[in-house]
């Protein structure tokens, strides 16, 4: 190595080199920094305890109103026997949708929708039917609910059939769909909506029996329904799957429904990849908390009255308020390029 080599690698360049008065100086202006940020932040602090002072304490929001009727806001304090009869209700949920007006959308089309009897399975058969659809209401055993629901289809100007049955049984679902086929002419659209829900805090009081009503109600009875259909669908064809918050971000005290709910989203997708090749479009709409029987067949009184203050609009949603995300869906003239989404509707981001 050149001696002006070794010269360079043993001393230190002018710009690196730093004398002690120099760091000293240096570490000075980097604390005057740090602490000039330090008083920013404390006078940001003391601005807003001000502020905070000068308007007091926020007031609780008040339930929100965006649509154009106003929804209650508060739930009775009333709990039912299941499997949930809607008559039975203190508060009758909503449903006819009047400021709706049907514009054609699914016209000529033949429905089968299940839990129809009431709830939002009743509200979207309404809506359905003001579309142009005949509509098949599939329902357990509340016969005076479902017999309304047809009523109100046939008033919208459109054929009703009901049909009583279990969807857990595979025999009942082929059947129900063969005669909605011998009575319609066909079927083009099923709305998968029935469903079992029974609170349980605990997870090792959660009985087999419970278990297997809710798995094979919930999941099994949308999967043996779509099986049911399929054969009779044809190109342009839809299945939509009803299934919930609780399937998206769970409940502690819902556990074996809120499984089911995240199945019916992973079931949505899968079969909507399946069914693409054949022009059949697969989707499932996952409300927030909505008034139908459902939960005043489940909780207690005094927990059913507060049903939907916790939510984003700090009030349950009226079946009416989710029905047109099912004609939506459904249509081909408004979804034909729509396959395998979750919608959620659920008043916010939080559900």
């Amino acid at each position: 190595m050149s001696e002006s080599k070794k010269s360079a690698a043993k001393s230190p360049t002018a710009t690196t080199s730093r004398t002690p008065t120099q760091r000293q100086a240096t570490k000075r202006g980097e604390d005057g920094d740090a602490q000039r940020t330090a008083t920013r932040q404390r006078n940001l602090q003391s601005l807003a305890k001000k502020l905070d002072a000068v308007a007091g304490k926020p007031e609780k929001p008040a339930p929100v109103q965006a649509g154009t009727r106003k929804q209650p806001a508060r739930m009775p304090a009333q709990s039912i026997r299941k499997p949930g009869a809607e008559s039975e209700l203190d508060l009758a949920p909503r449903y006819m949708a009047p400021d709706y007006e049907g514009s054609g959308k699914l016209r000529g089309l033949r429905a089968i929708i299940t839990g129809a009897d009431s709830g939002i399975g009743r509200a979207v058969a309404v809506l359905f039917a003001r579309e142009g659809a005949d509509v098949a209401v599939l329902y357990l055993s509340e016969h005076d609910d479902a017999k309304l629901t047809c009523s109100k289809v046939e008033k919208e100007g459109t054929r009703s059939l009901a049909i009583s049955g279990d969807v857990r049984d595979p025999s009942f679902c082929n059947k129900a769909v063969k005669k909605v086929v011998k009575t319609f002419g066909g079927v083009d659209i099923l709305v998968n909506n029935a469903a079992f829900q029974l609170h349980c805090h605990r997870l090792e009081d959660l009985l087999d029996e419970h278990l297997q009503e809710t798995l094979q109600t919930n999941i099994a009875g949308y999967i043996q329904m779509a099986r049911a259909v399929l054969p009779y669908l044809e190109e342009g064809g839809s299945i939509i799957n009803t299934g919930s918050e609780t399937g998206i971000f769970g409940s502690p005290s819902l556990i074996d429904y809120s499984t089911t709910k995240g199945a019916i989203h992973a079931f949505t997708k899968a079969l909507a990849t399946q069914l693409l090749p054949r022009g059949i479009r697969v989707n499932c709409v996952a409300p927030g908390p909505v008034w139908t029987p459902l939960n005043p067949a489940d909780k207690a009184a005094d927990d059913v009255a507060q049903f939907g203050a916790d939510s984003d609009m700090k009030r349950p949603a009226q079946p009416e308020e989710l029905s047109p995300a099912y004609v939506f869906l459904a249509s081909p003239i408004t979804a034909s390029y729509i396959n395998g989404i979750v919608l959620p509707v659920m008043g916010g981001p939080h559900g």
